[in-house]
C-alpha cells in the first residue's frame, strides 16, 4: 500500500502511461486558456478559475484577480496551492461500465503564491497575459497600455512552480470486455 500521506503531489500516478515529460508540460501550459486555482481558508477549500500566463523563464504561473477579496485574502493566509488545467476530447463509450472513458489533458502545478508588488514587473506581465489571449494586438498600437491607476486596483500574482504532472489519454476508443457483445460502430 502506497503512502500518499508523506509522498510528494506529484508521485504515485496510477496510471505511469498518461503521464508526460517536462517538455510537453511547458508546451500545454503555453496554450491552455483557464486554469483553476486550489486554495484554503482555515480549512475551507475553494477553486477559483482565472486566465494564466505560463513565465517560462520566471518558472512560474501569472495571473490576476481585484484587488481586495476572498482570492487575495486567502493567498495571503495560505500561499501553498495547487492550479490544474485541463481539455477533453470525445466521449468514449465502452461495453463494460468501469471502462467507459473520455479523452483529456491535464496538468497539475504545486507551488507558492506571492503577490507582484514592483510597477514595472507587473506591466510587464499584464501584457505577456495579454498577449497570451490577443497575440495580435499590441500595448500603444492598437490599445492603451496598463497605467498605474488600473495596477493600483489589481491584485497581479505569480505562483512559483515547485512541482508539476502532466496527463493524457487521447485514446481513440475505450477498453472492451470479452465477456459481453461488442458495441455497434455507431456507438463508438
Amino acid at each position: 500500500m502506497r503512502n500518499y500521506q508523506t509522498a510528494a503531489p506529484t508521485a504515485h500516478q496510477r496510471l505511469p502511461h498518461y503521464q508526460r515529460d517536462d517538455t510537453w508540460i511547458r508546451e500545454f501550459l503555453r496554450r491552455s486558456l483557464i486554469a483553476h486555482i486550489g486554495h484554503t481558508s482555515d480549512g475551507q477549500p475553494f477553486v477559483t478559475p482565472t486566465n494564466f500566463w505560463f513565465d517560462e523563464d520566471g518558472h512560474r504561473i501569472i495571473f490576476h484577480s481585484n484587488l481586495a477579496g476572498r482570492l487575495r485574502s486567502n493567498l495571503e493566509a495560505g500561499p501553498k496551492v495547487c492550479m490544474e488545467t485541463s481539455e477533453f476530447g470525445r466521449l468514449l463509450p465502452s461495453n463494460a461500465a468501469l471502462e467507459f472513458s473520455l479523452q483529456f489533458r491535464s496538468v497539475m502545478v504545486f507551488g507558492t503564491v506571492h503577490i507582484l508588488e514592483d510597477l514595472e514587473d507587473i506591466r510587464t506581465v499584464l501584457h505577456s497575459l495579454l498577449a497570451k489571449y490577443f497575440p495580435r494586438l499590441q500595448p500603444g498600437k492598437e490599445f492603451r497600455p496598463v497605467t498605474d491607476k488600473e495596477i493600483a486596483r489589481t491584485s497581479v500574482y505569480a505562483l512559483e512552480i515547485e512541482s508539476w504532472s502532466g496527463k493524457e489519454n487521447w485514446n481513440a476508443q475505450a477498453d472492451m470486455i470479452e465477456e459481453w457483445p461488442p458495441l455497434p460502430q455507431d456507438l463508438l
